[in-house]
């Protein structure tokens, strides 16, 4: 009786708001997103670039992949992506990763997880899943990564691994979301180290972010994972 007393006046002073549209809510996947929003996100459907996994027009179905990956070279060898980067799924992201609702990974985690078991992505073939990092003062303005926060959830529900000391930021580069197209992949070029005593020799790697754009970022932690040995490189983002 207490504990109801208590938590309705917890919603009388705090009232239940939906971090995406604001609205006041009385049922949200975890008291953060209401279901109208969760309907509202856009899904990136099949078929998808076997490079980047963006959905594929259909001028391009039988080339399997998008014109974007024909004019660039990514290191990577997959991503895949449950959402396009757009209206609800855009707001999520950025009050999780820019206004530090880490509350959020919870919910945007298990948008990934649902998406690995509905396509069969084959994590069973992978060793270890690996966050994008944070340079360390970027990490203190945050203070937490939002992939490692992604992480912990896909790696907890598939029994994998997660080491987020294996890939470090040594570099501080700006904020991709800042530059053009072309200037990102200069942008992060030689940002990424491997730590110290690190054996990746001819492991199978899962790399998580929150957002694939161009790929600048994922293709160049992927290309200093490799060099240091590393044989199978998977990206998986929240949206592209």
């Amino acid at each position: 009786m207490l504990r109801s007393l208590l938590r309705g006046l917890k919603d009388i002073i705090y009232p239940k708001t939906c971090l995406a549209c604001k609205d006041k809510v009385k049922e949200a996947d975890e008291e953060l997103i209401c279901k109208r929003c969760c309907s509202q996100i856009k899904v990136n459907l099949p078929p998808f670039c076997v490079i980047c996994g963006r959905h594929l027009e259909k001028e391009n179905f039988n080339k399997n992949i998008c014109p974007g990956c024909i004019r660039r070279r990514l290191h990577f060898d997959r991503a895949f992506s449950p959402c396009i980067y757009e209206g609800v799924a855009k707001k999520l992201i950025h009050e999780f990763k820019y206004r530090g609702k880490s509350n959020l990974a919870r919910p945007l985690s298990r948008i990934m997880i649902n998406f690995i078991k509905e396509y069969s992505i084959p994590l069973d073939y992978l060793d270890l899943i690996i966050p994008i990092p944070l340079h360390n003062a970027r990490l203190r303005e945050r203070e937490f990564n939002q992939s490692e926060e992604l992480g912990k959830y896909i790696a907890q529900e598939f029994n994998k691994k997660i080491d987020s000391r294996i890939l470090l930021r040594h570099r501080r580069t700006k904020a991709q979301v800042e530059l053009k197209d072309h200037q990102r992949a200069l942008n992060v070029a030689g940002s990424f180290s491997v730590g110290k005593n690190i054996m990746l020799d001819r492991k199978n790697l899962l790399l998580i972010d929150d957002v694939l754009t161009t790929g600048a970022t994922s293709s160049e932690a992927a290309l200093t994972l490799k060099n240091a040995g590393a044989q199978t490189v998977f990206v998986l983002t929240l949206a592209n």
